[in-house]
């Protein structure tokens, strides 16, 4: 399944929100969803049953975030949620890692990527909600790979069309 597909699967109580129009709502609840998966597996192994928990937990917390925010009313409280949320993606990222020896490693790096994106719309939303800046504002970011092929991260049409599975 690819994104849009999934996006024919949400129900109309979600895309019937103003939440919806957050594309890093969206993400969130896309990620999540692929991500059920990858934790499915990561729980057959007795090794990584806490971290399927931990990766299930984090990746969940970013939309939950999200619209816990979107819920308040000034924007130093929407943007206090938006950071957790931050926080949840950048966790999921790190557990996608350390799940690296079991899922597949299209499925871990595409996940990691598509975090990244998810990252990177947060580091926007956050100070404009803050009217400043974070500190990360001119932190870029490169996803390496181990064959050392191109660095960059690829485009989000590209992660949102094909979803290696783990």
């Amino acid at each position: 399944m690819n994104y849009r597909e999934w996006l024919e699967t949400v129900p109309a109580e979600i895309t019937g929100d103003p939440l919806w129009t957050i594309e890093a709502y969206r993400l969130a609840l896309f990620a999540t969803d692929i991500g059920w998966t990858d934790v499915t597996k990561l729980m057959q192994d007795k090794r990584t049953i806490d971290l399927s928990n931990q990766l299930y937990r984090a990746l969940g917390s970013i939309g939950a975030n999200i619209s816990e925010g979107l819920s308040r009313i000034s924007g130093k409280d929407r943007a206090r949620f938006y950071e957790y949320a931050l926080g949840s993606a950048r966790e999921a990222r790190t557990w996608y890692f350390n799940a690296r020896h079991l899922l597949q490693d299209a499925a871990g790096r595409h996940r990691m990527q598509l975090l990244t994106q998810i990252i990177r719309l947060l580091l926007v939303m956050i100070p404009n909600q803050r009217g400043g800046t974070l500190r990360e504002d001119e932190v870029e970011y490169h996803v390496e790979h181990a064959q050392h092929e191109d660095a960059t991260l690829p485009d989000l049409a590209t992660l949102l069309e094909s979803i290696p599975l783990s």
